[in-house]
């Protein structure tokens, strides 16, 4: 069964590889009805507004069952799982979320033609394999980088001031200890604050993993024995805990994720922003930013270890096995992540995983003369070949982060210090390592 729908949709979809072309062949599927659930949040929306074109061209029509952000869509798909309830076709994923999802997913190299495939870069596609199976096909990538006010360290006023208080000089940072300096050097609550973080579920886990790779540490011994709550976990820990209590950071960051530090920046309340390629449009968009012309970026800091933080992954779309319409199905995903769509994803900052359309965006910006970016896109480019890390991808991924960010957040409000926070929850993912059998 799976070799014939296979087969019949690598007819449809010969010779796409790295197609631009709006009249390609996407299969006929007149009378399908494909349920599917997407993330949802400021970057993600302009992707789905493509979903009727595939519609015309195909006879076959979306409805889209759920739209939340990943974490809320992560409870929701292992509750379906749970309950038994897989009646959807495809769904949003990401590389960090997948290895935890068994194999409710189809192997998409079963329906995806090995051409198509060949335009994708060969690293995602291994980050998008578990086991063997390639269950995700990648939309892009992410890994953060840092943006500032420009406005703020050009004012001489400040850089004089700067100088006098911290001993050298205003600049965009190069580590992390600099970012604590200058945000709170430009923290003023509650009109305006130095730095924001996100600070809850998977998100800070991941700020706070990133963090601690870059001050020398690691999450797990090479025998899987929690090694976060070292020395270095302390340090990357504290780096939060103290602009919190500093109140160089909005009082609601324990609430944050990501379109709330998006919007922060957008807003002009804050300083710095460490944040995804994303953005980037939005941030330089009148229509949407008070910070639109006036916004700077660097590669993220390093942290005392001369490591950069550059925790990272890819936004994937994932065909269930129980999908009755896995041809369709494929041809969905395939169109959403095509040389086209990834263009006009890539026209906003989010980081391709075609190959082609890393240089042809590029190329478009620098005729254009959007100088803002091909800095952008050159600067993200250099951190994904040299920065980028991603998270242990082991299916208990999301369960210890579940386990680690309340502790983190404990910390970070003052109900516990670094130490007890990160010591209680190596306590508690030493006992999931023992039972999932890494101990």
């Amino acid at each position: 069964m799976k070799r014939t729908y296979g087969l019949a949709l690598g007819a449809a979809l010969a010779g796409l590889a790295g197609a631009a072309s709006a009249d390609a062949t996407w299969g006929d599927f007149p009378g399908t009805t494909l349920r599917v659930k997407l993330i949802g949040g400021a970057q993600y929306e302009p992707l789905y507004a493509e979903i009727p074109k595939w519609e015309a061209a195909t006879g076959a029509r979306v409805e889209i069952i759920s739209r939340k952000n990943h974490f809320e869509l992560d409870r929701e798909i292992k509750q379906d799982i749970a309950a038994r309830t897989l009646d959807w076709c495809v769904g949003s994923n990401h590389t960090s979320f997948a290895p935890q999802y068994g194999d409710i997913y189809i192997d998409l190299r079963e329906v995806v033609p090995e051409e198509v495939l060949a335009g994708f870069v060969p690293l995602v596609l291994e980050h998008s394999t578990v086991g063997g199976r390639l269950v995700q096909l990648p939309r892009h990538s992410d890994v953060s980088n840092l943006y500032f006010i420009r406005s703020l360290f050009e004012n001489e006023d400040n850089k004089a001031r700067f100088k006098a208080q911290y001993g050298y000089d205003l600049a965009p940072p190069e580590t992390w200890a600099q970012v604590k300096d200058m945000a709170m050097f430009f923290a003023n609550p509650p009109a305006f604050y130095g730095f924001q973080f996100v600070g809850k579920d998977e998100a800070v886990n991941g700020r706070f993993y990133e963090m601690l790779v870059a001050e020398g540490g690691q999450m797990f011994t090479e025998g899987w024995e929690p090694a976060f709550n070292s020395d270095a976990g302390v340090r990357a820990l504290q780096f939060f805990v103290d602009l919190y209590q500093a109140k160089a950071v909005p009082a609601g960051v324990p609430n944050y994720l990501w379109d709330d530090t998006g919007l922060g920046f957008a807003s002009g309340s804050v300083a710095l922003n460490l944040d995804w390629g994303g953005w980037s449009a939005f941030f330089n968009d009148p229509a949407n930013s008070k910070v639109a012309g006036d916004v700077g970026l660097v590669r993220a800091p390093k942290g005392s270890a001369g490591i950069r933080t550059g925790w990272s992954g890819s936004h994937t779309f994932s065909i269930t096995e129980t999908c009755p319409s896995k041809a369709a199905a494929a041809s969905f995903v395939t169109f959403l992540t095509d040389y086209e769509r990834q263009m006009i994803e890539a026209r906003r900052g989010l980081l391709p995983t075609r190959t082609q359309v890393w240089e042809d965006a590029k190329a478009e910006f620098a005729a254009s003369g959007n100088d803002f970016m091909l800095h952008v896109f050159s600067t993200f480019q250099a951190s994904m070949a040299e920065d980028a890390f991603t998270p242990i991808l082991i299916p208990e991924w999301i369960e210890i982060s579940n386990i680690m960010w309340p502790k983190i957040q404990a910390a970070i409000l003052g109900d516990m210090t670094a130490r007890e926070a990160l010591d209680a929850a190596a306590k508690e993912v030493r006992e999931l390592m023992e039972d999932a059998g890494y101990l």
